[in-house]
């Protein structure tokens, strides 16, 4: 079996040079790298990850704890993670504590046991165990999606979301713009930062609409597909319902079209919609679905960047990073397909198929 000084003296180089290249840990002339790299090819090396990293206390693993991963939204988040996590040279474990606190505890300590360098997790409504161990076992780690804490505090992690108020107030407010007095909030599960935050863009785009808030027409789809369509069936059961309605994530945008269809009810022509999370099929529906969109893999990928940072500065202030939506404007809002309109501060030449403004 070939080792790093086989590898060396085939390139030429010294086994520190070699190290290096493997290992990521300084950079190396173009010409030298490829010289090693072609090296290593040649020669068969495989890098002996159990013996370096009881050199160097690292296993250069990260653990990822995200439930719901059949959701498209974490799929595409857990791509960004991969293919960052590839890209600096780490593995990828993968957990899903199902949203329930008490197991979100054991598969981070499962994943704890593991030894990996960090974690990236999406915390639960009640994360106080999962706070509560990390703490005390020191883990560097990152909060993805979800935050913890008041949004005026000072972080204990690291933390990386999108931007989830002004986009969603940017939904009622151009439902509003149409002419809607009652728009109808289908939120997610209580207690997460992405539910309380798009109640308060909700609660704000009504009052820049000049709507009064009816706490009547918010109902909470706990974020599933199967909550979402019973909350929307409660808000079609209103004396007066909702003549448009705003979504909170993909999986409840399912289940109140479900809700809407059982009711004999179509869109937009008895009911405007418009959802948070765009996803890859909201362009096929009929009528095509407008939709705030959110960078999921590039969330995924600025978790891995700020783990690492984290795992070089481990002193270092925590931080919590936002990443700008983007309002996609298609027809089940009731606009009308037309080329070249322009929505709340869009330029008049993009086209209703393709008009994407930044929301920062």
């Amino acid at each position: 079996m070939a080792t790093m000084a086989d590898v060396a003296r085939s390139a030429g180089v010294s086994v520190a040079t070699v190290s290096h290249v493997l290992n990521r840990t300084r950079p190396v002339l173009p010409h030298t790298r490829q010289a090693v790299l072609d090296a290593v090819e040649e020669l068969g090396y495989t890098t002996n990850t159990l013996a370096r990293s009881l050199v160097t206390a690292r296993t250069r693993s990260i653990g990822l704890a995200v439930s719901a991963i059949s959701n498209p939204y974490f799929t595409e988040i857990l791509q960004g993670v991969e293919a960052a996590a590839l890209e600096h040279g780490y593995s990828l474990l993968i957990a899903d504590p199902h949203d329930d606190p008490e197991h979100e505890r054991t598969v981070v300590q499962l994943l704890h046991e593991r030894r990996v360098d960090g974690m990236i997790v999406a915390p639960s409504a009640d994360p106080r165990e999962l706070l509560a161990y990390l703490g005390r076992h020191d883990v560097p780690a990152v909060f993805l999606d979800r935050l913890v804490g008041a949004p005026d505090d000072r972080p204990r992690f690291d933390q990386v979301c999108a931007d989830n108020a002004e986009p969603t107030s940017r939904l009622v407010t151009h439902l509003a713009g149409l002419g809607h007095r009652r728009i109808g909030l289908v939120a997610g599960r209580p207690g997460l930062s992405t539910t309380s935050e798009r109640i308060t863009g909700y609660r704000t785009g009504l009052a820049f609409g000049g709507l009064p808030y009816d706490e009547r027409l918010l109902v909470h789809g706990d974020s599933e597909s199967a909550g979402a369509e019973q909350a929307t069936a409660a808000l079609l059961s209103l004396a007066v319902p909702p003549t448009a309605l705003v979504t909170g994530n993909n999986a409840m945008t399912i289940g109140a079209l479900r809700a809407l269809r059982a009711h004999g009810l179509s869109v937009p022509g008895d009911i405007a919609m418009c959802c948070f999370d765009d996803f890859a099929w909201a362009d096929l529906f009929s009528p095509r679905l407008t939709a705030i969109a959110q960078p999921s893999r590039d969330i995924g990928a600025q978790a891995v960047r700020v783990l690492l940072e984290r795992l070089d500065e481990p002193d270092r202030p925590a931080r919590t990073v936002r990443l700008p939506c983007t309002f996609v404007h298609r027809t089940s809002c009731g606009c009308p397909e037309e080329p070249g309109r322009s929505v709340q501060g869009e330029q008049p030449e993009q086209s209703a198929q393709s008009e994407r403004g930044t929301v920062a």
